[in-house]
């Protein structure tokens, strides 16, 4: 029995693209359960208790339930220290706060992996905002080779240049490879062959729990991310993580709070429980994101597209690129994932001029969390290479729904 009216097209492809993923599902399966025992044992080791749940206001000093946290996040993703809370309004400021926590006047930020995204083009290098060329900090960039690999020679040759070299795991806006741990890895050789003392900062969101280890197991110094995004499970409301080596994520508490009090201050009213139960869901909120992604890439070739990666290849983040071939296809996709979301089914998205972004774009995102890219949504820039950025998926069969939603919207307008 189905509660929509797919067509036998559809419904056929569909089919044929669980036939195909059912390997890589069980592989993930696998990968879920290795999490999810990584995650516990953390819980267990710090000896959670619910009074760690409750939250404090006013300076929030000595909350032990705030500091347990750090220390859970930091196990969890093999650091030694973190800074998790709720007031990092996104994975950017997140970002921001580390970037100016640690750079000072004079030095160079050295991006390895390209030009980062476009919001963090505007915090690197707006003109009279409080960015860090404002503050006279330097840029400078390695592209990234054809292929879309680093150039790693280029990264040794130039990294004496650098006091921090910044690396961004997910593609972007872009049809580039995101990066695995093991290219991770070989990116942090072949800047500490050129430079022993630079700070390596990697951009990791999306990438949490997606493999058995992160970027920190392999030599970064900080890793960033969101909570709305892997590691808040789809329950965390708001917030973001800096974890890494103690002398850095302490630079970067100064940053976010004042110098000298850093991390020993910060009220956290209620969001505590959210951020616990949200960790503790997140490695089968981002199965199940993966699994969506799988099956949206095997589904969407069936139909005639390209998938980035394809549906038989390893995933390190939870994004699916699909190019589609217009601003047609586009847009109707994102329509049928808006039809399918749990919340504002009803809204039809429409392209906009989002800020810290040069071309329109829409967005799908019916959520529980206002911009959660956990939960099932999708978002497309107008412009080459018109192809739509997939993420999500809390539960994989109302994630499949969805995916088959789009395609449908897009067969009833004649673009399939």
């Amino acid at each position: 029995m189905s509660f929509f009216d797919f067509s036998q097209k559809i419904i056929s492809a569909a089919e044929e693209a669980e036939r195909l993923c059912r390997l890589r599902f069980e592989e993930l399966d696998g990968l879920a359960e290795y999490n999810g025992q990584r995650v516990l044992k953390a819980f267990i080791d710090n000896r959670i208790s619910d009074i760690h749940m409750k939250g404090t206001n006013g300076y929030g000093y000595g909350d032990d339930g705030r500091d347990k946290l750090d220390a859970v996040f930091a196990q969890v993703l093999g650091a030694e220290d973190a800074l998790v809370r709720h007031n990092f309004v996104n994975g950017t400021h997140a970002l921001t706060t580390a970037l100016f926590g640690i750079l000072r006047p004079h030095d160079t930020l050295l991006s390895v992996t390209g030009m980062p995204y476009d919001t963090m083009q505007e915090v690197i290098l707006g003109e009279n905002c409080g960015s860090l060329r404002d503050f006279g900090v330097n840029f400078g960039m390695i592209p990234l080779l054809p292929d879309g690999t680093p150039n790693y020679e280029n990264i040794t040759k130039r990294a004496p240049e650098a006091k921090l070299c910044y690396i961004q795991r997910s593609r972007g806006y872009s049809l580039r490879p995101s990066l695995n741990i093991a290219a991770i890895s070989e990116i942090i050789k072949a800047i500490r062959a050129g430079n022993r003392d630079c700070i390596i900062m990697v951009d990791n969101c999306y990438g949490e729990l997606v493999e058995d280890k992160e970027p920190t197991a392999v030599g970064a110094d900080l890793i960033v991310g969101s909570l709305i995004k892997n590691l808040g499970g789809g329950i965390a409301e708001t917030g973001g993580y800096i974890a890494g080596t103690s002398k850095a994520v302490e630079l970067c508490s100064y940053r976010l709070t004042t110098p000298g009090t850093g991390k020993e201050v910060g009220a956290t009213l209620n969001q505590l429980r959210g951020m616990y139960l949200g960790l503790f869901h997140a490695p089968e909120a981002v199965c199940a994101s993966l699994k969506t992604s799988v099956f949206a890439a095997a589904f969407f070739e069936l139909l005639g597209f390209e998938a980035f990666p394809k549906y038989d290849e390893k995933r390190t983040d939870i994004i699916a690129a699909l190019k589609l071939g217009g601003e047609k296809q586009l847009i109707a996709f994102c329509e049928g994932i808006q039809s399918g979301s749990p919340v504002d089914s009803f809204a039809a998205p429409e392209p906009w001029d989002m800020p810290g972004y040069d071309s329109k774009v829409i967005m799908a995102a019916g959520a529980f969390t206002m911009g959660a890219s956990i939960e099932l949504s999708a978002d497309a820039p107008l412009r080459e290479p018109y192809a739509v950025w997939l993420q999500g998926g809390l539960t994989y069969p109302t994630g499949k729904t969805g995916i088959m939603l789009a395609a449908q919207r897009m067969t009833e307008k004649g673009l399939i």
